[in-house]
């Protein structure tokens, strides 16, 4: 087990982000732009009201459960790097070699690629386009997008925190605009939802829902990550992941409300831009006008955030000895990691340009969600095995909430290995690849304490 004083890296870092900041942190990380698309794809997955919102309300548990369990894993290792750290500590360092390599080859590229599709989407909409999904321009347009957040990050981490600050300001306070629209102005009495027998329900497309709504709770504690920047984080790190997912939560469960009083389930599955039709529905081009700018600020912001986060996990991994120097170059004018954000920009290009929004979302969830269960049963072993290690907080609920999480994510694994066996065995296959790799040139370099 890895020593709990602070790594090399650590140690040049200035604390400056308080408990409102991280907690703003949460925030904006994890609203991006799954809730303002992939409540079509639920909602086409399962064409029922209720079990849709069983969706979204499971969704959050899980997600709540987990964060819960990693406010714990963020206090006792309070250290730039976030879940890289924790499934490190939990199962040693081939693991958490597995989770920095399939970053780099397979994750980033693939929520870059999520998010700019939404951007690209939203962009066209407020042009007065609407291409089709899959449609040649938008995933032109998101490459484009990809090209532009990879400069501003390589130029500087400034405009990047500025767009990141804005965006979420813009993103929570237009999501709430939105669900008080839909109630003072909408109506459900010409789009009043049927329910569908339980019985029609393929359960196996419900749990593609789930890995949907999961892509849409994503980042609830990427805030760990810069845990090396948070001022006393011991305190700080729990009670802003916490405070921030049940924030998310019912912001998204009301906007999931709000979507499906204004248009019903049938409408919901067919739009993709579904909070521009909402705002459509309620106030016209106005509307849709001003949503599409909260949504172009959200995944642009987001976009930036991702570039300006993903290299502190290759960070940490290089000062372990664990992962390859050259992503650590820093460019000598900008003072930014310019190899590492330069090739997490063009594996997002790669993989905009030949996979679907659904495709992207997707396989982000199936190859991250693993490793986030790998880390909360982790927690397991770190008390059995060290337990006089501090524990400046204990998780409530332990230890039945980590298992309910694990279980979810046990879940959604067998769901997606039954739905696409094909696509999944090749996500899992890049992601084991790394076992050789590690094996063929870090096991020896290594350099964690101990």
């Amino acid at each position: 087990m890895s020593s709990t004083s602070s790594p090399r890296g650590d140690v040049n870092l200035a604390r400056r982000i308080g408990f409102w900041s991280a907690t703003g942190l949460v925030i904006g990380i994890t609203i991006g732009s799954g809730i303002f698309r992939t409540p079509a794809v639920v909602a086409s997955r399962v064409p029922d009201p209720t079990m849709m919102m069983l969706v979204w309300v499971l969704g959050g548990v899980i997600s709540l459960c987990g964060a819960l369990t990693v406010a714990e894993l963020a206090a006792t290792f309070p250290r730039t790097g976030g879940w890289y750290v924790f499934v490190r500590e939990g199962w040693g360092p081939m693991a958490g070699f597995l989770f920095g390599w399939s970053q780099l080859v397979l994750i980033r590229a693939s929520a870059i690629g999520a998010i700019a599709t939404v951007f690209s989407e939203y962009l066209l909409r407020s042009f007065g386009f609407s291409p089709p999904a899959g449609s040649s321009i938008v995933n032109y347009v998101a490459a484009v997008s990809i090209v532009v957040t990879t400069i501003v990050n390589v130029r500087g981490v400034q405009l990047g925190a500025v767009l990141s600050d804005v965006s979420s300001i813009a993103k929570f306070g237009g999501l709430t605009l939105l669900v008080l629209m839909s109630f003072a102005l909408g109506s459900s009495e010409a789009h009043a939802p049927t329910s569908v027998p339980a019985a029609t329900i393929d359960w196996r497309l419900f749990g593609l829902a789930l890995i949907s709504a999961l892509w849409a709770y994503d980042g609830f504690a990427d805030v760990a990550m810069t845990a090396g920047e948070v001022r006393d984080p011991i305190r700080t790190l729990p009670r802003a992941i916490v405070v921030g997912t049940v924030a998310v939560v019912s912001i998204y469960i009301a906007a999931n409300v709000a979507y499906l009083y204004v248009n019903g389930t049938d409408a919901m599955a067919k739009s993709t831009l579904v909070a521009a039709d909402t705002m459509q529905a309620l106030v016209g081009s106005i509307g849709v006008a001003f949503i599409s700018v909260v949504v172009m600020l959200s995944t642009f912001g987001t976009l930036t955030g991702i570039m300006l986060t993903a290299p502190r996990i290759f960070f940490a991994m290089a000062d372990d000895g664990l992962f390859f120097k050259q992503l650590t170059y820093v460019h000598p004018r900008y003072h930014t990691p310019v190899v590492a954000i330069v090739l997490a920009g063009i594996l997002g290009v790669a993989f905009v340009l030949t996979r679907s929004f659904e495709q992207l979302a997707d396989t982000f969830v199936v190859s991250i969600w693993p490793f986030y269960g790998l880390a909360v049963a982790g927690l397991y072993r770190v008390r059995r095995r060290v337990p006089e290690h501090a524990r400046p907080y204990r998780m409530p609920g332990y230890p039945v909430l980590p298992a309910i999480f694990v279980a979810g994510v046990a879940y959604l694994v067998g769901s997606a290995i039954v739905s696409d066996p094909v696509w999944t065995s090749l996500t899992f296959g890049i992601v084991l690849a790394g076992i050789p790799v590690y094996f063929a040139a870090f096991a020896h370099r290594r350099r964690i304490t101990r």
